[in-house]
């Protein structure tokens, strides 16, 4: 990985917090820009070209969710991790469901981040191998190229991590998938990393809503004790 010709946008209203960021993604070897209110920030995040963007939710203007969601509406694929000081589940989920592919909550290891930042870059550059569509057992059709599918008349919307966790699953349907298999295939973890997310629980809970008739009893997305989670598809 060339990692001189990565840009990384850091938006963020603290100074210190900022700067400290701007200066270890430098050391590290990354193009960095900064901004620290919400509509500066969404100004660049649209009109620049940014690998990933390292956005806090609590800014001054505009706060990151709206970011998040404007960002995702002109590009449906920009990398995005949340920075955040909320750390309930409400809170990250709603980080999650507008379509960033993950959260950091504060304080943070400033190491941890860096690897969680490779890891997504990583996965972002390198992608998924991924079946044109998946047809689950409980007749819901999914778009893996269109992010999109159908469970009976209503539309579904997927966000570009969820159909690659899907997709990860389709392709080991016969198994169970660890949780800790997912952040290493998917999410591009190091397997040795030990990382404090609920990250992957939260993606699935989200699909389940999604593909499920009741999200509570899955018929489809299926948890199985002390092994992990298991995708039934007619495949």
């Amino acid at each position: 990985m060339n990692k001189r010709s990565i840009n990384i946008l850091v938006i963020e209203d603290e100074e210190a917090i900022r700067s400290g960021l701007v200066d270890v993604f430098v050391f590290h070897g990354y193009d960095v820009d900064s901004a620290a209110t919400g509509p500066e920030g969404l100004q660049k995040a649209l009109t620049g070209r940014f690998d990933l963007i390292l956005l806090d939710i609590m800014l001054p203007g505009l706060d990151g969710y709206e970011i998040c969601n404007r960002i995702r509406a002109a590009d449906r694929d920009q990398p995005i991790i949340m920075l955040t000081a909320r750390t309930s589940d409400e809170e990250i989920v709603m980080g999650l469901k507008l379509g960033a592919d993950d959260y950091v909550a504060k304080p943070f290891s400033v190491q941890q981040l860096v690897l969680r930042v490779e890891a997504v870059l990583r996965r972002s550059q390198v992608g998924l191998e991924q079946a044109r569509s998946i047809c689950l057992d409980n007749g819901v059709q999914i778009d893996t190229e269109n992010l999109s599918g159908q469970n009976g008349a209503q539309a579904l919307q997927f966000t570009r991590r969820e159909i690659e966790i899907l997709c990860y699953l389709a392709e080991h349907s016969s198994r169970p998938v660890s949780r800790e298999e997912l952040l290493t295939k998917v999410w591009g973890y190091a397997r040795n990393l030990e990382i404090e997310t609920r990250t992957v629980d939260i993606h699935i809970a989200k699909l389940r809503r999604k593909i499920e008739a009741d999200p509570g009893a899955p018929a489809a997305l299926v948890t199985v004790r002390g092994a992990g989670y298991r995708l039934l598809t007619t495949d």
